[in-house]
């Protein structure tokens, strides 16, 4: 897929929308077997059973890959306590983390987005929790709907020992649950570098709630955050255009 062009599912005809200086293409057209923007919504899965209490760090991070990074960026700056979400790319080298290179799907880099949080008000565990309940679909391999390929690929990029045991443990509680129906896809990989995207990416959907691809794909996100998650949403989102 270009990697300049997102499709989406509607029946209008293509559009293109320029923002800052570049064209980013939607192609509206139906993706076979895809369901429309109605059907989006979220998965209710339980709590994670492996849930450790905050330590002394007043700040910690957590990358996590769920397809584009324009709609995971988004859910997580509405999540209480992210004091930073910020878009860019993990799982390559410096040299290819960019738009271009990660669009062809062959440098290992996967659209992330690194979310800094204070653990005394939203815990690791629960932000996996939202990361597979609303901010993507877990159970699909190296895609997100429309968007095809490894660098669409679902993947939590654990910053340590702790970070890997949790995830995998809340991985098999989910798969055991069988609440999707299908197994999670999701891999755990150790988190190497993250590499932040370039600045047209960040905060995409706050700048861009018409863009068509935002509204059929990631604004119902956001809506089934505040609806699954009433106690973690907040109404204004952190941006890292604002410095905050």
């Amino acid at each position: 897929m270009n990697p300049r062009t997102r499709s989406i599912t509607t029946n209008s005809p293509t559009r293109r929308v320029l923002l800052g200086g570049l064209i980013l293409g939607a192609a509206l057209t139906a993706w076979p077997g895809r369901p429309t923007a109605a059907a989006e919504r979220a998965t209710v899965i339980p709590p994670p059973a492996e849930d450790p209490p905050a330590g002394a760090a007043t700040t910690e991070t957590a990358v996590i890959a769920g397809g584009c990074f324009w709609g995971v960026q988004g859910v997580f700056q509405h999540v209480k306590g992210v004091t930073s979400a910020v878009s860019g790319y993990a799982g390559g080298d410096a040299a290819t983390a960019n738009y271009e290179a990660t669009g062809s799907g062959r440098t290992g880099h996967a659209e992330s987005v690194r979310i800094s949080y204070d653990p005394r008000q939203i815990s690791y565990a629960r932000l996996l929790q939202i990361y597979f309940s609303v901010a993507h679909d877990p159970t699909e391999l190296n895609r997100q709907g429309p968007d095809v390929g490894t660098q669409y690929r679902s993947t939590i990029f654990a910053a340590s020992p702790e970070q890997a045991r949790i995830a995998k443990q809340y991985i098999a509680q989910i798969d055991r649950a069988r609440v999707f129906g299908k197994p999670i896809a999701t891999t755990v990989e150790p988190l190497k570098a993250f590499y932040p995207a370039e600045a047209y990416h960040q905060d995409f959907m706050t700048r861009n709630p018409a863009h068509p691809y935002i509204e059929a794909n990631d604004l119902p996100k956001v809506d089934n955050l505040k609806k699954v998650f009433p106690a973690n949403y907040r109404a204004k989102a952190v941006l890292v255009g604002s410095g905050a």
